[in-house]
């Protein structure tokens, strides 16, 4: 009998329902209701090739959501991170800043380079 470990104890994720786990589940099922629920909806108006690309549109950031992640980042974790990173205001590093260099400083005094920190 072999039982699988996994190396990083993070990683492990408990199967609920055909190997998913509970987030992706959720996830799972609310794609396909949206995918049913455009379709549905747009199928008297539209042809059946475009009703079908519009129901994958509409249910891919479901799928993102519940299944993609980047750096142990779940996608809304990604997104909020990089919306911070994007408005995060920065403050020019004084020349005397005790993490800056003698070769930074020398840049900085001649002002080819900018030192950006966040505060």
């Amino acid at each position: 009998m072999e039982v699988k470990i996994n190396k990083e104890i993070r990683d492990y994720t408990e199967a609920i329902f055909f190997g998913l786990s509970l987030r992706q589940f959720i996830f799972s099922g609310l794609a396909c209701g949206i995918a049913v629920g455009l379709y549905f909806l747009l199928h008297p108006y539209m042809s059946m090739e475009t009703v079908s690309w519009i129901c994958v549109l509409g249910a891919a950031p479901c799928v993102v959501f519940g299944f993609v992640k980047y750096h142990g980042m779940t996608a809304e974790q990604f997104i909020w991170a990089w919306i911070k990173s994007r408005t995060a205001s920065f403050q020019e590093l004084p020349p005397d800043h005790k993490h800056t260099s003698q070769t930074e400083k020398e840049h900085i005094k001649s002002g080819s380079a900018w030192y950006l920190q966040i505060p």
